[in-house]
């Protein structure tokens, strides 16, 4: 029997994490507002956020990478992006609480269970970006080209292919094998694609221990870290350390603190220290 208070697959981490947005909104020195995420996140994300282990119980690595996130995605729609791509979109709520532009093209992809509820909880809000979803297996390839396919020629309102593409793969990586990944590495070598924006944790495994996470292990945590990407041909534009801005954010716990002060651990050695952060790739 699957306990109420623990995510029982890795989709049940969106309620999870939507739980840390709503609560994050509450707070009268908000970094970001999500009015939306109470109503996804729901009685069982809230049980899930409360049950969890003491150094993620006020969700600040999440809060972080959210605020973080939404900054990149500015800087590359500053920087000409016509087009995002948010692979396991989950219960994300970017598209109707960032300041986009309206003729922004934003598509979410994720299986159909997620994408379903997603629809029927927010029917009826209103988008500031042309929106559309795609309920797709992103782990079968075939599946996946036939999305990245469609996704980046002209698609529903938009007649133009896009050409310069941002792909987001918040809080997705780390569910997937070391193959897999690297299947997902090459499927995005496309030249309409200019960014790839993901979170990578390193060196947390042994962190993520107990019930919390026994039905959503945590499968990806490479030991050259960020050189397995770069030794795919992706270079990182930007490179974030999670702990340091959660203590720019004043969000960090009071013991993590002084940590932030010291020299920061290599995110290309992370088995000697752990290192997780927000990295926006390039393809070289």
């Amino acid at each position: 029997m699957t306990r109420g208070d623990v995510p029982s697959d890795v989709s049940d981490t969106a309620r999870w994490v939507a739980a840390y947005r709503a609560r994050e909104t509450t707070r009268r020195d908000a970094l970001f507002r999500d009015p939306l995420a109470d109503r996804l996140a729901g009685e069982r994300g809230h049980a899930i956020a409360d049950s969890a282990p003491r150094m993620m119980r006020d969700g600040w690595p999440i809060v972080t990478r959210t605020k973080l996130i939404d900054d990149l995605v500015a800087k590359a729609i500053a920087e000409g992006c016509d087009r995002v791509l948010n692979l396991a979109a989950g219960l994300d709520t970017r598209p109707y609480r960032l300041e986009l532009p309206a003729e922004l093209l934003w598509i979410e992809a994720d299986l159909p269970g997620i994408v379903a509820e997603k629809d029927d909880a927010l029917a009826g809000e209103t988008p500031h970006c042309v929106l559309l979803r795609r309920a797709v297996d992103l782990a079968d390839p075939e599946a996946r080209g036939k999305f990245l396919d469609e996704a980046l020629g002209a698609i529903g309102p938009v007649t133009a292919p896009a050409s310069k593409a941002l792909v987001l793969t918040e809080g997705l990586l780390m569910y997937l094998d070391p193959a897999t990944v690297t299947e997902l590495a090459d499927a995005l070598t496309r030249p309409e694609i200019a960014w790839w924006l993901l979170d990578l944790s390193l060196g947390m495994k042994k962190m993520r221990s107990g019930d919390t996470f026994a039905n959503a292990p945590m499968k990806f945590e490479p030991p050259n870290g960020v050189r397995f990407f770069e030794d795919l041909g992706w270079q990182p534009v930007e490179l974030e350390n999670l702990l340091v801005y959660a203590r720019k954010f004043r969000r960090a716990p009071w013991y993590l603190r002084p940590f932030t002060y010291l020299p920061q651990p290599d995110p290309r050695k992370p088995m000697r220290n752990p290192w997780s952060g927000i990295i926006r790739f390039r393809h070289a």
